[in-house]
């Protein structure tokens, strides 16, 4: 798709099919709706981790600071996404390899993560575990949220998105589930566990988001042949 108006079937009229600058074909609505929501997204947690930050450095809590720190990524993705979208087919392919690559990152951190808790068990403080958890779970499903209407998307860059959001809503919430259980019971193997599946996830988003970025490809090379031939 070049996004050119294209004729109808029966020849009368002309449509867009497609927004230039895409890796795959998205509508002019979708695309709109997408990049708004997607800048809104990368603000929204940069206000949210600059206020923590601050307040980490008021009362001098360095695992504040630190959870606070740690939503850099987030807003590097989301604002990658938001900035490569729709500039061209080349840069959108680019960027979605990209967050798949941080995503097979993430999952090799988190299997040296819970190498790194079995040999040295940490102690659970309450009150940051309790609001970084809380704070982690509404932000997850918000972007859960407003990022539902996208999920179906073929487009490499929305769909690397929406397997993010998807795979922080499962990781946070299950992370303060097992965050509680490890207060109340003696024993820390759910956890352990529960790693190990939030690593697959992110192998698994970084599966879907190469074999998206190839189909978009393979499907650019079918274009370009028929469009040659004729």
């Amino acid at each position: 798709m070049d996004g050119r108006d294209k004729p109808d079937h029966d020849g009368e009229g002309a449509r867009i099919e497609s927004e230039p600058g895409h890796a795959a074909p998205v509508d002019p609505r979708v695309g709109r709706a997408y990049r708004l929501t997607i800048w809104g997204i990368a603000l929204g947690i940069l206000i949210f981790a600059g206020n923590v930050v601050l307040w980490a450095l008021a009362v001098g809590n360095n695992q504040l600071f630190k959870d606070g720190v740690d939503w850099v990524y987030d807003v590097a993705l989301y604002g990658i996404a938001a900035v490569v979208f729709g500039r061209d087919e080349r840069a959108e392919k680019l960027a979605a390899l990209g967050i798949g690559a941080v995503m097979a990152v993430a999952g090799f951190h988190t299997l040296y993560d819970l190498w790194d808790k079995i040999l040295r068990p940490r102690p659970i403080e309450l009150f940051t575990l309790g609001f970084s958890a809380a704070s982690a779970i509404l932000i997850a499903y918000l972007i859960i949220g407003v990022l539902w209407r996208f999920r179906g998307e073929s487009n490499p860059v929305i769909k690397a998105t929406w397997l993010s959001s998807r795979n922080d809503a499962i990781s946070t919430t299950g992370f303060a589930l097992l965050g509680l259980g490890a207060r109340l019971l003696p024993v820390r193997w759910p956890e352990y566990l529960f790693d190990v599946f939030v690593a697959f996830l992110c192998f698994q988003a970084t599966w879907a988001i190469w074999r998206a970025t190839r189909q978009s490809q393979n499907q650019t090379k079918v274009e370009a042949k028929e469009e040659y031939s004729s």
